[in-house]
């Protein structure tokens, strides 16, 4: 069984991870943040849409890949600390929809399920485009674990 646990940095993902540390069997897991281009950000927003940028998906070279990969990392630390004993960081571009990234990264590591916090830091995007652990509800054909917020006290 291969676990894939989308990490966004988030508390709400954070909870998915030590949610899932506690509750399923040890697995191995992939802990993926998955990032796109700024400048691809800004076109995906429909408020961007009278100014549409132009994005260089030939450039070898983002600013964002370097820190998705940083989170990548201390998603999996987290996951580590939590009780996963064979855990993968690994980051992933997309040019599209992060909820895509996170379904085709599951379908190439042929994960049994995939974990996700029910909130991360799409923010306004979120409300304009809806949510990433909806959509990778509804866009998958793997088993999905929803991770809803920790309760506040």
């Amino acid at each position: 069984m291969t676990i894939l646990i989308a990490f966004d940095g988030s508390d709400d993902a954070r909870t998915a991870i030590e949610f899932a540390a506690r509750t399923l069997s040890p697995a191995p897991v992939v802990v993926l943040t998955v990032w796109e281009p700024l400048l691809s950000q800004i076109n995906w927003a429909p408020l961007a849409a009278a100014g549409a940028l132009t994005v260089n998906d030939d450039s070898d070279e983002w600013p964002e890949e370097e820190q998705a990969r940083q989170l990548a990392l201390a998603g999996a630390e987290l996951a580590r600390k939590a009780g996963f004993e064979q855990v993968e960081a690994r980051s992933a571009r997309t040019t599209g929809p992060i909820w895509a990234g996170i379904v085709d990264v599951a379908d190439e590591v042929d994960a049994d399920l995939i974990v996700t916090g029910s909130r991360g830091l799409a923010g306004a995007r979120s409300m304009i485009l809806g949510s990433v652990s909806t959509r990778v509800l509804h866009h998958t054909h793997r088993a999905t674990l929803v991770v809803p917020p920790a309760k506040q006290d």
